[in-house]
C-alpha cells in the first residue's frame, strides 16, 4: 500500500477517487491498494465460503462480507478501510454503504505491499475500535495470527491446521 503525500483527507476524498482506484482511509492518510493476487483471492474466496457456509447451517444472525466492502471504523470522517473479510453480527451497524462501527471479525490476507499495514497499523485500528477478533492470514509465511483482543489473546497457526473461530464456540477452519 502506497500513502498519499497529503495528511488531512477524509471521505470527501476517498469517494472523489476513480471509480476502479481502490484505497483506505486512516487517521486522514491515503493509502492506496494494490490489486490482490489469485492466490490472495483464493484463500479470500475459500474463507468467506466457510464462513457464510457456517452462518447458513446454523441460521446465524451475523453476515460476512468480502472486499470491497466499506467499513466506517469510529464515528468520524477520517478513517474507512475494505478488510478482505469482515463478520458484522450487529445488524444495526449496516446499511447500503458498508457497515458503520467495528466489525465483530475482521481478517485481512497479507500481500507483499499490505504487510506493514496489517501487521500494525491495522492492528492497532481494528483493537482501539472494538474489533472483537482479528486475524492475519499470511501466505508468504503460511501462518494465521489469531488476535482475540476481548480475551487479549494471540495465537499462532500452521496452515493446514485446525483454526478456532474465537467469536464461534464450535466452529474451526483449516487455512490450506
Amino acid at each position: 500500500m502506497e500513502a498519499l503525500k497529503e495528511v488531512g483527507c477524509t471521505l470527501e476524498d476517498i469517494y472523489a477517487l476513480p471509480d476502479r482506484e481502490r484505497a483506505e482511509l486512516i487517521d486522514g492518510q491515503i493509502y492506496f491498494m494494490a490489486p490482490p493476487s489469485r492466490i490472495h483471492q483464493r484463500i479470500s474466496w475459500k474463507l468467506h465460503q466457510a464462513i457464510a457456509n457456517y452462518i447458513d447451517k446454523n441460521n446465524g444472525k451475523c453476515e460476512v462480507y468480502a472486499a470491497p466492502f466499506a467499513v466506517f471504523l469510529n464515528d468520524d470522517d477520517i478513517n474507512y478501510v475494505e478488510p478482505d473479510i469482515s463478520v458484522i453480527c450487529d445488524e444495526h451497524k449496516l446499511d447500503n454503504a458498508g457497515c458503520h462501527g467495528a466489525p465483530d471479525w475482521v481478517i485481512e490476507i497479507v500481500s507483499p505491499s499490505s504487510h506493514k499495514m496489517d501487521y500494525y497499523l491495522k492492528l492497532f485500528k481494528y483493537r482501539t475500535a472494538g474489533v472483537r477478533e482479528y486475524w492475519i492470514v499470511d501466505p508468504d509465511k503460511e501462518r494465521i495470527f489469531v488476535y482475540r483482543f476481548e480475551q487479549d489473546t494471540v495465537d499462532e497457526y500452521l496452515f493446514g491446521n485446525d483454526v478456532p473461530v474465537g467469536i464461534y464456540r464450535d466452529f474451526v477452519i483449516k487455512v490450506e
